[in-house]
């Protein structure tokens, strides 16, 4: 099955300049594959009692159908709500929690105690639900009738101490969950909602991922090892190795025609360097770019990929080392990981499917070198060649440039500064024991100046709280050079992954100090220790 097309349809909140070309359109010339969201559902359980009378019984089913519908209509909420039959005994919640976890198109559940359920009647059903569990706390009204409330009215709005019965036997159990507190046609409400919706669509996109590393990860670097094993059993991802020359063979088989067809999606979504263009001294390097991009394209489709790796160090065939080809893939919407680093490509692959239809975008990125003028501090990122033109609504130059690293040919590459604007940066380690994230969000500002002679894509960023501290908090934390930048997703979006995940998140924001993160690394390695035994 073809990995799903991930695109930035939505205009961004950057301005963009006079070259701006959309992401809806460059999309479309990366051969458009479906919208990730499709399909998918969120289950809406409402839960009550016999006790209560048919008549009470027959308004918890109409207002509970009413509150699924306000968040099937929210705008934040990129999946379909589907409203189920009110829950009121124990082997009904159970059958409701397997059909869900039978139900591939079933990517989450949505609680609410409409009104007062007995939670021991809940304690199978949770403790048999492997999708994720969102625990909406809300009434059927907003506000309060206080001239005409009577008993009647109190025991269909019991939700107050509904909820709580049932949070407690959700921290009984220790299952993991969202809890949102707040009127469905609230906005605010909608877009926590939309938020945690969007990680049960990561997290469920990640239990569909092949991810071939095209050769194995560079020799002796740490970050780029890890337990692919574990990573399948937690993640559900699934990661092996090809052989590089697998993959020359098939982009030696791409014929001309494909490359034509390639060539001309160049020019119409790139400002491409004249002597890469068609009768350019160049532009033969061009087209080999497309043969790599066409071959890579074909080998993942065919093995129903949608992340990979590639390693300048295991090329084999390849004339080059694949810039262009990975660049476009990455704004295809597939995971990519620099030097056979497969952590990093299932965070990009998380990123582009949570960030789906947002403004911004999400890309390999490694921290290069500093900005540390005293009160000008700023981190400079960027790859070899592959950063992905997600991260700009300008229209990326499209160039050749000598390449120190691979002992290849002249490789081509897209090059332009990302937007500017909100961001945050994210790194998968491996921890023996489990996998830590460490989010740091940053604030992507721009070089101070032009940068006429550096021949790849890139961003500036400011770190928050400050560079010191966020820099000492990622070496504390044993975070990766590698990351995932993305400017689509915010830091809710992973914790409430984290959460769905049952993994580590070390998070470096606003009000962090060296001091309160070293010691809630501390208590993390007990907790998780323990948790795990």
């Amino acid at each position: 099955m073809c990995p799903p097309r991930l695109c930035d349809a939505t205009p961004s909140r950057r301005e963009p300049d006079h070259t701006t070309i959309s992401h809806q359109e460059r999309d479309a010339m990366a051969t458009a594959l479906p919208n990730p969201f499709d399909g998918k559902e969120i289950w809406f359980l409402t839960g009550s009692q016999d006790l209560y009378g048919e008549a009470t019984l027959a308004q918890v089913a109409d207002q509970s159908q009413q509150v699924a519908r306000w968040l099937d209509e929210a705008e934040s909420i990129p999946v379909k709500i589907v409203w189920k039959p009110v829950l009121k005994d124990r082997d009904s919640i159970r059958t409701a929690m397997l059909e869900a976890n039978a139900d591939e198109s079933c990517i989450g559940i949505i609680a609410w105690m409409h009104t007062f359920s007995p939670a021991k009647m809940w304690i199978l059903g949770i403790d048999a639900l492997a999708k994720p569990l969102l625990q909406l706390h809300t009434q059927y009204s907003a506000a309060m009738p206080w001239d005409t409330i009577d008993m009647d009215y109190m025991n269909l709005n019991q939700a107050a101490h509904g909820d709580r019965e049932f949070g407690y036997i959700l921290s009984r159990l220790g299952q993991p969950r969202k809890v949102v507190v707040g009127h469905a046609t609230q906005p605010a409400t909608q877009a926590k909602i939309g938020t945690w919706v969007r990680a049960a669509a990561g997290w469920d996109a990640l239990h569909h991922t092949r991810l071939v590393r095209f050769g194995d990860n560079m020799r002796n670097v740490a970050v780029t090892e890890g337990d692919k094993t574990e990573a399948e059993l937690r993640l559900g991802v699934s990661v092996n190795t090809w052989g590089v020359n697998d993959l020359v063979a098939v982009v030696d088989a791409v014929s001309e025609a494909e490359v034509d067809e390639l060539i001309a999606e160049y020019q119409e979504a790139y400002e491409i360097v004249p002597e890469l263009l068609p009768g350019g001294e160049r532009h033969e390097s061009l087209r080999y770019g497309a043969c790599i991009e066409a071959g890579m394209r074909r080998f993942l489709q065919e093995h129903g990929a949608a992340a990979f790796t590639t390693n300048f160090e295991d090329l084999g065939g390849l004339r080059q080392l694949p810039g262009l080809a990975v660049q476009r893939l990455m704004a295809a919407g597939y995971g990519f990981g620099a030097e056979g680093d497969w952590k990093t490509a299932i965070l990009v692959r998380a990123a582009k499917v949570m960030g789906y239809g947002l403004p911004g975008g999400a890309s390999l990125m490694e921290d290069y070198c500093y900005e540390m003028r005293e009160g000008k501090e700023k981190i400079l990122g960027a790859h070899m060649l592959e950063v992905c033109p997600s991260l700009t609504e300008s229209k990326p130059r499209l160039e050749i440039h000598p390449l120190g690293i691979g002992d290849r040919e002249d490789p081509v590459r897209l090059v332009f500064d990302a937007d500017r604007g909100p961001g945050i940066v994210v790194a998968m380690s491996d921890m023996r024991e489990r996998f830590r994230l460490t989010a740091n969000v940053v604030e992507v500002v721009g070089p101070d100046e032009p940068l006429p002679k550096l021949p790849v894509a890139r961003a500036v960023w400011e770190p928050a709280p400050d560079f010191h501290t966020s820099t000492e908090c990622w070496m504390m934390s044993g975070a990766a050079h590698h990351t995932v930048m993305s400017t689509a997703t915010t830091l809710e979006t992973w914790q409430d992954l984290a959460e769905i995940a049952q993994m580590e998140l070390a998070v470096i924001d606003e009000s962090t100090t060296t001091r309160s993160f070293t010691q809630n690394l501390r208590l993390n390695q007990v907790y998780y220790r323990l948790n795990q035994a």
